[in-house]
């Protein structure tokens, strides 16, 4: 196929938006239709300006889109609310969704943390977790790709090499978490507001946040059993990024340089995963705008444990970057088409 039609579901949101950003520069890709159902009939300029340059169609009501001549949907729409749509795209077009709604396997651990049983279980059963760098071949022929959450990227993408290799211990993980403000999303929060954020951290939903249980599941798969996770989340005052300091014990003796050669091992063929160099410590500043992750390993003054290191933007490989990501996947595209940006800086 030499070129997609796509529809970018819930675009006037922040990953549906970057969606679009991304998708304007794809070569294999054309947008064929966008759809936000608070601003429909308005044109995605009047929202977001910076997007008068190119031409896409005006937003419309999912429930109006045209589906003939559309090859795959990328779907920025809330959890709840993403799996509803979903059940109503026809079963030719291949679906990659950045909610919450398909990532955990068992619809009543769903229910369990999302307060609500889930809709469309048989969906579920088919969706594929959409970790491109450790799904890939399931991805490329899925219909349905739940894509993770930005934490989960950030932490799997780190841990689940060293779980498989054995060098680390899964009793004793602690994931301290750091992210932007566009994490939350873009409907209006009082919490969010400049004042509220500016010259100020706190952590938020603290032991309840809705991706532990999405590590859990993926930490426990490599591990061949039953994982729980100490995680806390922090909001920064900035637009975009996600840090992850990770504190672990390390097994059968491994040290920091043991880490570092089975990252780099594992992401060798892996355009996106960047191991740092021997001594340097990743920074959001590092990866900001680019569908790179960025990751390191150090040595504890304690004994016989590590320090570990993950950032990432978090609406681009967190997010609509890892959507765009697994959408090449799926139509056997070049992996990096579309998604070439180096980093902003500074």
């Amino acid at each position: 196929m030499s070129q997609i039609n796509v529809a970018i579901i819930g675009a006037s949101g922040y990953t549906g938006a970057d969606a679009v950003r991304l998708l304007a520069a794809h070569p294999r890709a054309r947008i064929g239709a966008l759809t936000g159902n608070a601003h429909a009939g308005r044109e995605l300029a009047e929202i977001y300006p910076q997007f008068a340059n190119i031409n896409v169609p005006a937003l419309a009501r999912a429930e109006d889109v045209d589906w003939t001549g559309i090859d795959a949907a990328i779907c920025g729409l809330p959890h709840s609310t993403a799996q509803d749509v979903i059940a109503q795209i026809p079963a030719h077009v291949r679906i990659i969704d950045m909610s919450a709604d398909f990532r955990l396997r068992d619809a009543n651990v769903y229910s369990e943390w999302y307060g609500r049983a889930h809709d469309a279980p048989a969906l579920l059963a088919d969706a594929v977790y959409g970790l491109t760098e450790h799904y890939r071949a399931q991805i490329a022929s899925a219909r349905l790709v739940a894509c993770p959450g930005c934490y989960p990227t950030a932490a799997l993408t780190l841990l689940l090499p060293l779980v498989q290799a054995g060098l680390i211990e899964t009793d004793d993980l602690i994931i301290d978490a750091k992210s932007g403000v566009t994490g939350a999303g873009r409907s209006l929060k009082e919490q969010n507001l400049f004042s509220e954020v500016a010259e100020a951290m706190h952590a938020y939903s603290v032991g309840a946040h809705r991706h532990a249980p999405e590590i859990e599941q993926e930490v426990s798969l490599a591990a061949g059993r039953s994982v729980m996770v100490n995680f806390t989340p922090h909001l920064v005052p900035m637009n975009r990024g996600e840090y992850l300091s990770v504190y672990a014990k390390s097994a059968n003796g491994a040290k920091a340089q043991d880490m570092r050669a089975c990252l780099q091992a594992h992401y060798a063929d892996a355009p996106f995963v960047r191991v740092a160099r021997e001594g340097l410590v990743p920074a959001t500043r590092h990866v900001r705008g680019s569908n790179l992750c960025e990751l390191a390993a150090f040595d504890d003054r304690l004994p016989g444990r590590v320090i570990l290191f993950s950032a990432l933007d978090n609406l681009v490989k967190g997010s609509s970057g890892q959507a765009v990501q697994n959408l090449n996947v799926m139509f056997g595209f070049d992996e990096t088409e579309g998604l070439q940006q180096q980093p902003l800086y500074p």
